[in-house]
């Protein structure tokens, strides 16, 4: 092994070591498609069973909810996180994950750390019937800070073509269905960790929530795929918005065509009690909360309005916690 390259901070070995744990985690995250999996220079995947299939690509990363994890000394559920932005994103699209291929950079290597972020990917990935395919660690001592960890996901799914959901098929008068979120998921925890050091809250304390704050906080982003897909199977759905950054009306709109709005009733869900804690302590307007938080709803889909009855109790059949919280209507943007 390279001294001299040691020394610049890159240990070849400790990577060398990790690679023996990332081998056992692909094969515990697999489909009968993959010809090849980690360990190649590229992962190999067989498409097949499809008659017209287009592909969806998807990319997104944890962002600074991984600064809280690490200052909590838990690293085991953001692996979650990074696949589930991904798979949420195909899924508005109506395409079922096939493979993903993680990214973990570092200031300096710690084999055990980096094999708890990836098995949890690893996990996540198993949990929805997606393929670890491949990835990548890096160790950059000249760009991250000691203990600096970045991690960053690229994932592909699959539709038939006639099943492709566009920003087409919603039309004035469809139900719009609400699913709830996990609490915070994965966005705007810039301002979480802002509101928690400003206004000195306790992590490890409950403040009349089920668990400690700290470990609310870090639940992973909800993967919708296994509640959503079977009925996508049948028509009904013609549009579905994944509630990420810019909240409810930063999303809802991409999945509706012009001339057409989103009217939703507040008074149908609830914000998750950490929320309502960070946004008291925090003094932040409901108005910008709506703009970065998902505020209790984690994925919004635009349904027929005659198919609802059927698309609720399907999702509620495949574990999924469905209710009506609005309409399309003739109009623009979103009305809360």
């Amino acid at each position: 092994m390279s001294e001299a390259y040691r020394r610049s901070g890159v240990d070849l070995k400790a990577k060398e070591d990790l690679l023996g744990h990332l081998k056992a985690i692909g094969r515990m995250a697999t489909r009968p498609e993959v010809v090849a999996g980690i360990g190649g220079f590229g992962g190999l995947f067989r498409l097949q069973g499809y008659a017209d299939p287009v592909l969806v690509a998807g990319a997104d990363g944890v962002g600074t909810k991984l600064m809280l994890a690490q200052e909590l000394g838990d690293l085991t559920q953001v692996g979650q996180d990074c696949l589930a932005m991904v798979a949420n994103d195909v899924l508005c699209q109506g395409a079922e994950m096939l493979f993903f291929l993680d990214y973990v950079g570092v200031g300096h290597l710690v084999p055990a750390e980096v094999a708890q972020v990836v098995s949890g990917v690893g996990k996540a990935c198993a949990q929805i019937g997606c393929a670890l395919l491949g990835g990548e660690t890096a160790e950059l001592p000249d760009l991250f800070p000691s203990g600096g960890l970045d991690l960053v996901g690229f994932g592909v799914g699959v539709v038939e073509r006639e099943n492709v959901l566009t920003d087409t098929l919603a039309k004035a008068g469809d139900i719009l269905i609400g699913l709830p979120s996990d609490g915070v998921h994965s966005n705007g925890f810039s301002l979480v960790r802002r509101i928690v050091r400003e206004a000195g809250l306790d992590l490890g304390a409950n403040y009349d929530l089920e668990r400690p704050l700290g470990e609310v906080l870090l639940r992973p982003t909800h993967l919708y795929g296994p509640e959503v897909l079977p009925a996508l199977r049948s028509p009904g759905i013609h549009g579905i918005s994944h509630i990420t950054g810019g909240g409810i009306p930063g999303n809802v709109p991409r999945m509706l065509g012009r001339g057409l709005m989103a009217a939703f009733d507040r008074k149908t869900w609830g914000v998750p009690g950490e929320l309502e804690l960070l946004l008291e302590r925090g003094k932040i307007p409901e108005q910008e909360a709506y703009q970065v938080f998902n505020m209790g709803l984690g994925l919004v889909l635009a349904v027929e309005a005659e198919e609802a009855p059927r698309i609720i109790a399907g999702i509620s059949a495949a574990g999924g916690r469905p209710r009506v919280v609005g309409e399309v209507r003739q109009g623009e943007g979103v009305t809360l």
